[in-house]
């Protein structure tokens, strides 16, 4: 057993490696999201899916306009 864990001790640390990297990069993106963070890099005011990721703001957009839209 110990031939072959020196043997593959590289492909082991390879392997090892490119999971702790996968692992940090999901932790990231999942509390990037429950801060409400864009995943995207780029601002959400002129993405289609804006509404999608972002309900709470979408609300307050449609009471906002809805507020507007009464003012005039």
């Amino acid at each position: 057993m110990t031939a072959w864990l020196t043997a593959n001790l590289a492909n082991i640390l390879l392997v090892a490696a490119l999971i702790l990297v996968v692992t940090l990069i999901l932790v990231k993106l999942v509390k990037d999201k429950k801060k409400g963070r864009s995943s995207c890099g780029c601002g959400c005011e002129h993405c289609a899916m804006r509404d999608a990721c972002h309900q709470k703001a979408a609300a307050e957009r449609k009471a906002y306009s809805k507020e507007r839209k009464d003012q005039v």
